[in-house]
């Protein structure tokens, strides 16, 4: 089911009654979602996600700008005629019911043509429950499952109903890290399999990017960027996307551009063709520093952390917007370790120009 959304708008009034000032939690959000696709909404806490997340399901309605389920104006429809799955941060759970009685309780509110007999009512549970892999656990409560178990249900009660869309609302948030990884590869098979078109809202970079077909970046109600999650964080379009993607974050520094060149400090960092001379952001990957007794860009080593195959430099720089300047490197590229300074060229594909006041992004030629 394709999900059209149309300058979609939410407002609340203000809580300071003598400010009177209204919040823009959504603002003019226009997107749309593929069928059968899954879909991040990624952003720090108050960037709207969850509350786009509720205006599609309708248990919130929008100032402005409407909603479509393929061709069908859902905007004014009640969330029980939508068609649509919502698993809630908390799960939901009733707790005097077993498993299958909550996996099978939406179906037993189905009327008209929809209405099922008990006995398809527990065969629809069961092919549920065995999509979330739960179907040994039908008749326990859930004071006796584990989290993990506890957002299975949660899951499988949502689908149940076959919905046309189905909503996550940060649905790994209450998971331990082993868990969360666990569940989110769980939660990309299923919609693999069903094919229903999803909604994952998160704040979790790390999580949006695994199993998201597309991402959308939010900040404060406005859409920051939206695409593939690989091509978001290999082009951010401005500083707030380039910092908000990736782990361990974007190094930044302050830089300046004068005939063509790259300067941080004193020293000329790369050929930055075409770009004019003026202040600027300079951004850099951490895996965009190449260890190299020659190269442009030293700084003052503080540690070596080795990880395996991977090698994480921490280091300080004047230029440094961020307390430390984090590498990483190749193991195989061995540094000295009771060096007093680090030198690194840099992979001019991993430095991302930015405007000093703006904050949007300075593209140039990369040879």
């Amino acid at each position: 089911m394709k999900v059209e959304l149309q300058n979609l708008t939410k407002i609340f009034p203000s809580r300071n009654k003598k400010s009177g000032e209204e919040v823009i939690a959504v603002n003019n959000f226009t997107f749309t979602i593929p069928d059968g696709q899954l879909v991040g909404l990624l952003g720090p806490s108050g960037c709207g996600k969850s509350t786009t997340l509720y205006m599609i399901s309708g248990l919130q309605q929008p100032t402005g700008g409407k909603i479509f389920f393929g061709d069908e104006d859902v905007t004014e429809l009640s969330p029980e005629n939508r068609g649509i799955g919502l698993v809630f941060q908390n799960y939901a759970l009733y707790p005097h019911m077993t498993v299958k009685q909550n996996i099978m309780f939406p179906l037993q509110n189905l009327k008209g043509e929809d209405k099922m007999t008990k006995d398809q009512m527990i065969e629809r549970a069961y092919e549920a429950a065995k999509l979330v892999q739960i179907d040994e656990l039908m008749d326990r409560k859930p004071s006796e499952l584990s989290g993990g178990q506890q957002q299975r249900v949660a899951i499988a009660r949502a689908l149940v109903k076959m919905p046309r869309v189905l909503l996550l609302d940060e649905p790994l948030s209450n998971l331990d890290a082993r868990l969360r990884l666990q569940t989110r590869e769980e939660i990309r098979r299923i919609q693999r399999e069903t094919g229903i078109t999803t909604v994952f809202v998160t704040h979790d970079q790390e999580e949006a990017m695994s199993i998201s077909d597309i991402i959308v970046v939010m900040k404060l109600g406005v859409v920051q960027q939206i695409g593939k999650p690989q091509e978001v964080y290999d082009d951010p379009t401005n500083l707030f996307v380039a910092k908000f993607l990736g782990t361990p974050p974007i190094n930044v520094f302050d830089g300046e551009v004068k005939g063509g060149k790259l300067y941080i400090g004193e020293s000329a960092i790369i050929d930055v063709p075409g770009v004019d001379d003026r202040k600027v952001i300079v951004g850099v990957r951490p895996e965009g520093f190449i260890p190299d007794a020659n190269g442009a860009l030293t700084c003052k080593l503080n540690n070596v952390e080795v990880m395996g195959r991977d090698v994480s430099v921490v280091s300080a720089n004047s230029a440094s917007l961020n307390p430390v300047v984090r590498s990483i490197i190749d193991a195989d590229y061995k540094i000295n370790k009771n060096a007093e300074y680090v030198s690194f060229s840099l992979k001019a594909h991993k430095v991302f120009l930015f405007d000093a006041e703006t904050e949007e992004r300075i593209r140039f030629e990369v040879k």
